[in-house]
Parts: structure tokens; sequence; C-alpha cells
């Protein structure tokens, strides 16, 4: 292990130099930013050849049509660099994407990238961190609303792992627990920054479990669409944790109550005792302090970290919580209802018709996607009912939905799904708990040959079958 105990290599590579270079691409479509990376004391250590802006820097104007309409433009540059850094890898798991939701660039060409990374690499992991606009304060892109909607139909089909850093949250636990008055976009992302690399800090430092890609949100996300991730960081002051969810609700008290946890990681670093954690997990569940699902386990996990020796802090243990819960559901409906808003009026769509996608007044897009979104603060809504498992498939008086669209829909992806391999598996596990029934019998002998009365059966299924192989 190198020196530092962590396993630089996973975000990093060595150049001949011996000094680390990051597995990052940066990419924007005008200068500013990017140029400020590059006068401050960061601009060596990226890869040059890493750096993507657009040769006309004009941005993309806070317009999600014309971001992606020019991400469509340079997809072979910024694919070209994509592949260098793949083929660049030892073990490729996946790829990270860090946007906004509500401007031009980020949504736009953010979008276009994540059905690109879908297609070409159909079978690695896509996680995104993806930041949502503030939602209680007046903001300076009128269109967001237009832009989040279109961002988040491709955040739920393209993406396998959504962690939401909601910037109404951000702003209040900086006001409220940092006590920042008005706290500046460098405060605001050291906030989202130790998200980030708390969240990674089992991949850098391994343990015995949660260090790679895969393991880390295999237990996090149950169902397909269901991959949004809300977090909580303590200590940031001596809250309890609830208080720095970076996640606003925007439910009643009433719905409030009704929301549950689907699954729940906690990644602590630092020197602490496995047992101290065990007790607390087990009063956690023993006096049911946490409201979870009815149709799955009471999931929660832990996952012990080292802490960094490169980074001193005050605390000796710091915590990471990643959890799907079902209240997010209530950030997608404000989504829906700020676009409806905007929609009913017909309100700056002219900015969009300019782009081919919305050429000839073809607005479909934006139906498609408000379909798509009811239906999964729909799937939401259901996870918090006994019978979730039912949604979808029946559900004729629409009791698990009602809040986002109608009724509740199945995932088309799945729908098609040949889900015969299941069907036969259970018959043939019904046949082996029939022949070890049928073995208590002193007429064993006569299983599956000759047994009118289904005498030697009757537990697994109805008949006792011989094996077809054994059969001929």
């Amino acid at each position: 292990m190198p020196q530092g105990g962590d396993r630089k290599d996973v975000f990093f590579y060595q150049a001949d130099d011996q000094h680390y270079i990051p597995r990052a691409l940066l990419i924007d479509l005008e200068p500013r930013v990017i140029n400020g990376i590059q006068n401050s004391e960061y601009r060596n250590l990226y890869n040059h050849e890493n750096i993507f802006v657009s040769d006309h820097g004009g941005g993309a104007g806070n317009n999600w049509a014309s971001g992606y309409h020019q991400g469509k433009g340079v997809e072979e540059d910024i694919m070209d660099m994509i592949d260098r850094e793949a083929d660049g890898s030892d073990s490729l798991e996946g790829f990270v994407l860090c946007h906004s939701i509500a401007g031009g660039t980020g949504s736009g060409m953010g979008s276009y990238l994540l059905e690109t990374l879908n297609d070409r690499y159909s079978k690695k992991l896509v996680q995104t961190y993806s930041v949502f606009p503030n939602q209680m304060e007046t903001s300076d892109v009128v269109v967001q609303p237009y832009n989040s909607l279109l961002t988040l139909k491709r955040l739920t089909l393209n993406a396998d792992c959504v962690v939401v850093l909601d910037n109404t949250a951000l702003n209040r636990i900086a006001v409220e627990r940092l006590h920042l008055t008005t706290p500046t976009f460098a405060q605001t992302n050291s906030l989202v920054s130790t998200v980030m690399s708390a969240s990674t800090t089992t991949l850098r430092y391994p343990g015995y479990m949660n260090n790679d890609l895969v393991g880390l949100l295999a237990s996090l996300i149950p169902t397909p669409r269901c991959h949004f991730l809300m977090t909580g960081y303590t200590p940031l002051t001596v809250e309890r944790q609830t208080k720095n969810i970076m996640v606003s609700s925007y439910a009643r008290t009433k719905e409030a109550s009704q929301a549950k946890y689907i699954s729940i990681l906690n990644i602590i670093q630092g020197e602490v005792d496995p047992t101290q954690v065990h007790e607390s997990l087990q009063r956690i569940r023993e006096r049911k302090l946490v409201n979870f699902i009815e149709w799955g386990p009471a999931s929660i996990q832990v996952a012990l970290s080292r802490k960094s020796p490169y980074v001193q802090t005050a605390h000796r243990v710091s915590g990471l919580m990643l959890a799907s819960h079902t209240s997010i559901r209530h950030l997608f409906s404000k989504c829906l209802s700020q676009y409806e808003k905007l929609r009913k009026k017909q309100a700056f769509l002219d900015n969009y018709r300019k782009f081919p996608m919305f050429a000839d007044n073809d607005l479909s897009e934006f139906d498609e996607s408000r379909d798509i979104i009811e239906s999964l603060v729909d799937e939401y809504k259901a996870c918090e009912s006994p019978d979730y498992i039912k949604w979808g498939m029946e559900d004729p008086d629409h009791i698990l939905t009602g809040e986002g669209s109608v009724t509740g829909t199945v995932d088309p992806k799945l729908a098609d799904n040949d889900l015969s391999e299941f069907d036969e598996s259970r018959d043939i596990i019904e046949s082996l708990v029939d022949e070890y029934k049928a073995c208590e019998s002193p007429d064993y002998i006569k299983w599956g040959m000759e047994d009118p009365d289904h005498v030697l059966t009757g537990e697994g299924s109805v008949t006792g079958t011989v094996d077809p192989k054994l059969a001929v």
C-alpha cells in the first residue's frame, strides 16, 4: 500500500515525473470557470489534454436545448477524451458526473453526455452528483423549471445513482449550522466537496466491504428507478445529523410523517469502536427510531473507514449518511409544479423552438419528461405502502399512487423483460421441496411414478414430478 495507506490509483494516475494527475475531464461551453482553475494554484494539477472549452466560448445561455445541441456537435471531441481515459484504466468500473440541473451546460450538455455514456458504456455504472436549484429564492434563470425537468428525465433513465445536492438545503445549512450570513460559492462548494470526499472514502481506503462502486451502491438502490440518494454529514456542528441533511423536503407535516427510509449507508471515518457502532444500531432497530419501508428489511449498513492523514480536522470521528428516502419525491413534485406554472402560460418557449429537438413547435419532449417524473413521484409514493410490490402490476383503485400521474406504470424497460427464468427456478425448487417431503414416506419409490392421491406431496407444487432428464 502506498504512503498514506490510500489507493491513489482509483482517481489518479502517476505521470513520468512522479506527480499524480486526476482521472478527470473539465468540460464547459464558456471559459470563465475553467480559466479560473487554470490561473489558480491547481493549474498544473490537471491533464491539459482533458480540458474542453467550446471554440466560440459563448456558453449555452441557460438554455437546456442549446447545451444539448452543442453537446451533440462536439460529441466526437469529448468522447475521444473519455475513451482515452477509459483505455488507460486497469479496471474501469464506471463514471462520475458532477453538474447542475438548472442552467444550460450542466443540464443540456450533461444530459447528452449521460445518454452517450449509457449507450457506449452500457455495462458501466454512471453515478452523478447533481446540484438542484434553490427553490426558495427568485432565480436569475427564468427557464430553470424547464431545464430541471428535461434533465431529471435523463437522470431517471440514464443514471444508475444520483446523489442529490439541493442548493436550498445547502444554503440553509450554511446559514443555520455554520452561521454564515451570506454564503459564498466557495463556502457552499466546500460542503459539496466534503460530501463527495466522504462518499468515496471506502474506495480510496478499502476495507473488507464497500470497496468498489458496485458494492457501495447495490445495497442502497433496491429498484432501478429509485436511485436518488440524499446525504447528511456530521459534525458540521454539534447538532444531530438529521439537521444536516442536504435535501429540503417540501412536504406537509402529515406527508412528512408518512415518509420512509428505503435504505441507509453510514460511512464513519476515524477511530471508532465497532462494538459501540453495533450497540447503536441495535438500539435504533429495537426502539424503531427510524421509519423504514414495510416491504423490505430495515437496511442500515455501516462502513468503517480511515481518516485521511493529509487533512487535519478538529474532530476525531466524522460520518456521512447516504440514504434512499421516499420524501425526496417532494423535491420532484416541486419541480413539476414550477414547470406547470410556466408551461400553462406557454412562457419562454421560443428559445427552445430554435433548436432541432423542438423545431416545428414539437414540444412532446416536455410532455414525455413530465410523464416520466410523475411516474417517478408515483413510485416513491408507492414505496411508502406495504403493498408496493403490486405497484404497476395491479392497483385498480390507484391506492398506491395519486401524487404524480393517476396510475402506477411499470418501467417500459422492465415490462418487456423475459422473467421466465424466475418461473422455471420456482418450479424446480417446488419440485425439490416435494421430493424431500416424499422422502419421509416409506413409499418414496412411487414418487413421480404413481401417486394418484398426491399423498406423498402437497408441500411444494401440487404433484410430484420426476426430473425430465431422469424420466428419459
